[in-house]
This record gives C-alpha cells, sequence and structure tokens, in this order.
C-alpha cells in the first residue's frame, strides 16, 4: 500500500520548481494533490496532467495565499473537489535581494507577507479541520538562511526565520490534536527563485557547499513527503536541513562573492 492512498494534500506555490517536485511526489506516493498557482495557472496545470498522465489524481486552485480570505477559499476548494484534507504543504514563497537601505519598504515587506503570511494563512485556514478530525501533517518549506545570513537577503532571511519559530510554535499548539508541523531547510536548489544568483556567482558557489554540488528541487520533495508521512509519525516541531551541509559551517558565501552579486553595473 502506497503511504498517501486515500488521503489528500494541498501545496502552494505548486505550480513550477520545488512545489511541483513535491506535488509529484506526493502523487507518486498515492496522495491526491491539489496543486495551488497564484498565477501562473497553465503551468499548475500542467503538473496537473503531469500527475494524471502517471495514474495520479489532481486539481489545479488558484489563490493567493498572502490573502487570509483567500487561502480560506483555497481550503475549503480543495476539500470540496478532493473530498477532505490530510497534508498541507506550505511551499509558496519569493524572494526580493537588495542591500536593505537600497530596498523599498513595499518590497520589503510583501516578501514577509508572502512567505510568513501564506504559511500562517494556511496553516489557521486547515488547522480546525485537522483539529476536527484529530490529524494531519503540515510541512513548511523554508531555508538554511533562515538560521544563516548573506547580503542582500534581509527580508528572505527574516522571513525563513520567523518561518522556524512559527513551525515550533504552532506544533507545540497543535499537537494535542494529534496534528504534525515541521519544516524542511533547503540549502542552494536551483530554480527560477535564485536564478540571479546562481548567474552572479558564476557557478561558483557549489564548491564552497560542503558536498560540492547544489541540491535538486526532487531532493527536497523527498524529504517533505517523509515528514508529512507515517514514517515521520513521532516528529514534530522539526527543522531538518537538506542543504548539502551548509548550516554545518561558519559562512557560505565569501564576501567578495556575496557583494559582486549585489554590485551596481558600472
Amino acid at each position: 500500500m502506497l503511504p498517501f492512498e486515500g488521503k489528500v494534500a494541498l501545496v502552494t506555490g505548486a505550480s513550477r520548481g520545488i512545489g511541483k517536485a513535491i506535488a509529484t511526489t506526493l502523487a507518486q506516493r498515492g496522495a491526491a494533490v491539489a496543486v495551488n498557482y497564484r498565477a501562473r495557472e497553465a503551468e499548475a496545470l500542467e503538473v496537473v496532467r503531469e500527475i494524471e498522465d502517471l495514474g495520479g489524481c489532481a486539481v489545479a486552485i488558484g489563490a493567493d495565499v498572502s490573502d487570509a480570505a483567500a487561502a480560506e477559499d483555497l481550503v475549503a476548494e480543495t476539500m470540496r473537489r478532493l473530498g477532505g484534507l490530510d497534508v498541507l504543504v506550505n511551499n509558496a514563497g519569493i524572494t526580493n535581494d537588495g542591500l536593505l537601505w537600497k530596498v523599498t519598504d513595499d518590497a520589503w515587506w510583501e516578501v514577509l507577507r508572502v512567505n510568513l503570511g501564506g504559511t500562517v494563512n494556511t496553516t489557521r485556514a486547515a488547522a480546525e479541520h485537522f483539529m476536527a478530525q484529530r490529524s494531519g501533517a503540515i510541512v513548511n518549506i523554508s531555508s538554511v538562511m533562515g538560521v544563516s545570513a548573506r547580503p542582500g537577503q534581509s527580508a528572505y532571511s527574516a522571513s525563513k526565520g520567523a518561518l522556524n519559530a512559527f513551525t515550533r510554535s504552532s506544533a507545540m499548539e497543535l499537537a494535542r490534536f494529534g496534528i504534525r508541523v515541521n519544516a524542511v531547510l533547503g540549502g542552494v536548489i536551483p530554480t527560477d527563485l535564485i536564478s540571479g544568483l546562481l548567474t552572479h556567482d558564476n557557478g561558483k558557489g557549489a564548491v564552497q557547499i560542503p558536498l560540492r554540488r547544489y541540491g535538486t528541487a526532487e531532493q527536497i520533495a523527498s524529504v517533505a513527503a517523509f515528514l508529512a508521512g507515517p514514517d515521520a509519525g513521532y516528529m514534530t516541531g522539526e527543522l531538518v536541513h537538506v542543504d548539502g551541509g551548509m548550516g554545518a559551517q561558519v559562512a557560505f558565501f565569501s564576501g567578495a562573492t556575496a557583494m559582486s552579486f549585489l554590485r551596481e553595473p558600472s
């Protein structure tokens, strides 16, 4: 029997990248999956088609999770179309890199509104249902930058650091209802979200990672599926690093490399 057979999962920001990999992995392991997207409907529908081609069940549902009402509607629509909800993966996120004194207020706070606010909104929307059925698994997709830092990522790091704290706090509040909450702290995973970073790094970043290679979206997805599944049934409040050893060392980027990414063009 597949570990998620008969289960329903909602993955936010699942039209591409890590979210797509998580949605596909959960579907391959038996879950019916709601593929959430904010603006990329065509890509989300393609993810659904890929899952269906593999024999799975999926639906695409548009919603901006940074809006609390939209997040509530997303959870309700998932349950209406798929018949329930057992797993929530909070993956939707953005970045807006720039030195602290150069980033506009709106751009800085938008990162917090999406990365942290979106997770809070969907968690609160799903919590009542999970509490009523006295079961549920929530997996938050965080980042090693939530426990580390590099120039130009104050908003992103703050959002992920807060997400880590929220993971542990919500895990303690929801444990009495049989609900588990964990987070995956990813390292450098080549996706559209960090394409600018990889371009400016000139391909040298991987040699500064202890394992000397970038991770893949599929590796993040595998750990997320583990945390959502029965084999992790006695885990809650955990922040699991999937970062090639980045979190275990003092620094990742040298100052020169980091600043070269943020240097204004001549």
